[in-house]
């Protein structure tokens, strides 16, 4: 039993799945949009699963892929991925079984769903590959969390919506500005092993100055969802505090990037919830 215990909590650090909380909230907030309120057991239960087991999957697959990366990099190189407590066979494994996973569970939400699993395992698998080859690589994780809205509409009403576009593009420039404060700790080991960043392509200031122009545009595309929406004053002001976050977060970043951990995890975990709270507030009271 100890055994099992603790490769389950290999597994868990493989994938970080505290992380979660990045997607979690917009998945749940387009289902709460879409259902013009609470949506049902059912589709939360669900709902939770494909996130899961999507985000598992994605996770899997960049590790698996990063293994000789991590392994060259002291910050990563503790990762159960490359220090011996998994095997790339186990890891290859447990990327089979979410993705099976994923796609079982968009069968039994609806056709759509189901039509749409395979692609979006395919957009979120692709970001792995794509930092060897295009500094573009934060905008496909930005992409890749910001499927979550899509799906999430998809699943109450089978349908993708304008506002819930409008929701996806904003947490596209949310992920892809984090992601770029983030890849600030790896400038140098980027450069020297020929990865692709805007950090290491562009330097530390036109990384923080892009990274910037993303968060304004997340929280534009956000008051637009607001507002295509149709949702009231609580919405409104969890785009405001998104935006005062984010730029706390900047303030963190510029004053001291030892700091950058706190900004990523912190800050931009109590943005999403933040977010999902109001949005319940905005519906309770409508």
């Amino acid at each position: 039993m100890q055994r099992i215990s603790k490769k389950l909590q290999d597994f868990n650090e493989l994938v970080m799945f505290e992380h979660s909380i990045f997607s979690l909230p917009f998945i749940f907030i387009a289902m709460i949009v879409a259902a013009d309120g609470w949506f049902g057991m059912y589709l939360l239960i669900m709902g939770s699963l494909a996130a899961i087991s999507a985000r598992n999957f994605a996770m899997g697959v960049n590790r698996f892929a990063d293994r000789d990366i991590d392994a060259a990099n002291p910050r990563t190189a503790g990762r159960p991925n490359v220090d011996g407590r998994l095997d790339a066979t186990s890891i290859m494994i447990f990327i089979l079984v979410n993705a099976f996973a994923f796609v079982i569970v968009a069968y039994f939400i609806n056709p759509l769903a189901f039509s749409l699993s395979v692609p979006i395992l395919a957009v979120l698998g692709s970001y792995s590959y794509f930092k060897r080859f295009s500094s573009l690589a934060h905008i496909i994780l930005g992409i890749s969390l910001g499927l979550a809205p899509i799906a999430g509409v998809v699943a109450v009403s089978a349908e993708i919506t304008s506002w819930s576009v409008l929701l996806s593009f904003g947490v596209i420039f949310w992920v892809a500005g984090f992601d770029l404060l983030y890849s600030l700790q790896d400038i140098e080991f980027d450069k020297n092993n020929n990865l692709h960043s805007i950090p290491s392509k562009y330097g530390a200031e036109a990384t923080l100055f892009i990274s910037a122009l993303f968060h304004m545009l997340s929280v534009i595309f956000w008051a637009m969802f607001v507002w295509i929406a149709g949702l009231g004053f609580f919405a409104i002001l969890a785009v405001i505090l998104s935006g005062i976050m984010l730029a706390y977060e900047h303030h963190i970043v510029r004053k001291d990037f030892t700091k950058i951990d706190r900004a990523f995890f912190t800050v931009n975990g109590y943005l999403g919830i933040a977010f999902f709270v109001f949005i319940i507030l905005d519906k309770v009271t409508a």
